[in-house]
């Protein structure tokens, strides 16, 4: 036990102490940054499970096992932002270039997607980026010193 009470204390006494507390509130306060996980989380499970809803899980298999891999990592992302935040804000970009992928993987995993899952991948892809521009705009403004 006298271990964690010294490790806690050692942080205490480090120069960058209070502004690095100081910059995990303004992390976790922004409320705004938190309403994005709902909907992120949303396009990544509809993503994971849109080959078999939108029925081109039979004609494409190799297209509907990547769609379910990709959903998966952006639930997982999803989960990361919600659980530890102020360890995850680096990773909001990556939701932006993981939303780009989903728009041009139907043509780079299949020749012809067909036109479920291409609108489904341009869909839930142009969504993604959004949502991760808008998160990566977002923790920026909020990592930002007053």
């Amino acid at each position: 036990m006298s271990g964690f009470t010294r490790g806690r204390d050692d942080v205490a006494r480090r120069p960058d102490a209070f502004r690095t507390r100081e910059r995990r509130v303004r992390v976790l306060g922004g409320h705004d940054v938190a309403l994005l996980n709902g909907p992120v989380f949303l396009v990544g499970l509809f993503y994971a499970v849109s080959p078999w809803v939108l029925g081109f899980a039979a004609a494409h298999h190799d297209l509907a096992v990547h769609d379910l891999v990709v959903g998966c990592a952006v639930c997982l992302l999803t989960v990361g932002f919600t659980v530890a935040p102020e360890r995850m804000t680096g990773l909001s970009a990556a939701l932006g270039v993981t939303g780009l992928w989903m728009v041009f993987s139907p043509w780079a995993v299949v020749r012809h997607p067909g036109r479920a899952a291409a609108v489904d991948g341009v869909v839930l892809g142009v969504l993604a980026l959004v949502l991760g521009l808008l998160s990566t705009a977002l923790i920026r403004r909020a990592n930002r010193l007053p």
